[in-house]
């Protein structure tokens, strides 16, 4: 990539350049791609010397890739993240940290940051992302850009370097929501000329009483201006459990997936991540069946209470963007937010939507509703129909 791009989030060194397999519907878009998803010719580094090293260069596109540029998408690059996505902040210690789009001084959120801020800062129209406990939905809320976790299981993990595979999904971001949109269906495989009918908007109280008092009022303000006040409860209960289970359950398979190559490569790890893979791999294995029984019942509870004609409105992340000088305190306090605040989606493998449609501080504070699984498309009718509506940054 040409070092005059503004955003700063693509790797350095990579020609991921690709051009489209056939004309579609997105035909004319530059995609961004994370370096955790594989581009044919192209190293797949995880943000991670090491890791690029001790991996072959794949020969064959990940299936997400492979859908996008079959649908007309030109690939423009790959894009920073942080290490093998262990990260909600967005920096990296070997290759730097994107610019966030509206104040330097910001961080741009992890740890799809790249694909974030390449989108944000108009280097790509779509770029694609990977999301286990919120690395989508924080740096799409941080940076101001439009964006989607779908349910898990719905876009294939075929090509994706895995992290914690029960709760990773490929996501995507976009340049505006009908972008967002047609991306989507492509990925999802589904109709865009379906009719569906429309998802019934509720809030999440207890999800927004988690959120600094400037977003969650911001969130407020802005779901009283569109009308939508039928109260809910996502946690239903105590908050700490969900990103308590959520650390624990992630730690494990982080340890199945990582854990060999750890072991045999040794790899050297930027001064805030190595602390936690080592936390990881030292967990106590014992105590895995009792989160996976807590999982089981919360995710149940959860979708029984959101049932399939509903949408809740929750903070995509607990805080405006961090930052760059954020001491430990700050960070510890918003990874326990944060992490609460991803688990709400990530357990019970719910489709979540993020949109730029306000401010707090006069920085981007994403309007987040989870629903249903299964209701991605739903999500991206809603998308559509707010982002005409009038309710807009």
């Amino acid at each position: 990539m040409t070092a005059s791009w503004a955003s700063g989030g693509f790797v350095p060194g990579v020609n991921g350049e690709r051009e489209p397999t056939s004309p579609g519907v997105l035909d004319g878009l530059r995609l961004a791609v994370k370096d955790l998803i594989d581009v044919a010719g192209a190293p797949t580094g995880a943000g991670n010397p090491d890791w690029a090293a001790s991996h072959a260069v794949p020969d064959a596109d990940a299936a997400c890739v492979a859908r996008l540029r079959a649908a007309g998408a030109c690939v423009v690059g790959k894009t920073l993240t942080d290490e093998l996505a262990f990260s909600l902040e967005g920096e990296n210690a070997f290759y730097g940290t994107p610019r966030h789009p509206v104040d330097e001084g910001r961080l741009p959120g992890g740890s799809s940051s790249g694909s974030a801020a390449a989108v944000a800062w108009g280097d790509a129209d779509i770029a694609l992302g990977t999301d286990t406990g919120g690395s989508v939905r924080v740096p799409a809320s941080f940076c101001g850009v439009a964006a989607m976790r779908p349910t898990h299981g719905r876009v294939s993990l075929q090509g994706v370097v895995p992290f914690a595979p029960s709760f990773d999904t490929v996501g995507w971001f976009a340049r505006d929501v009908p972008t967002l949109r047609a991306v989507g269906h492509v990925l999802l495989g589904s109709d865009p000329a379906a009719v569906r009918p429309a998802l019934r908007l509720c809030v999440a109280l207890d999800a927004l009483a988690l959120a600094d008092a400037d977003v969650r009022q911001a969130l407020l303000d802005w779901a009283a201006q569109a009308g939508v006040s039928a109260p809910r409860e996502a946690f239903a209960g105590a908050w700490q459990p969900w990103g308590a289970a959520y650390s624990a359950l992630q730690g494990h398979e982080i340890a199945d997936q990582l854990g060999p190559w750890i072991r045999r490569q040794r790899p050297n790890f930027g001064a805030a991540i190595a602390p936690r893979f080592e936390q990881a791999m030292a967990l106590d294995a014992s105590l895995r069946p009792h989160w996976q029984a807590w999982r089981k019942a919360a995710a149940r509870a959860l979708v029984d209470r959101i049932g399939p004609d509903e949408a809740w409105l929750v903070p995509a992340a607990p805080c405006v963007a961090l930052r760059r000088a954020a001491d430990g305190d700050e960070r510890s306090r918003f990874y326990t937010q944060a992490l609460a605040l991803g688990a709400i989606a990530g357990h019970a493998g719910l489709p979540q939507i993020v949109l730029p449609l306000t401010r707090a501080q006069g920085l981007p504070v994403g309007v987040s509703f989870i629903a249903a699984p299964g209701q991605d498309e739903r999500l991206l009718d809603l998308a559509l129909a707010l982002s005409t509506s009038g309710s807009s940054l």
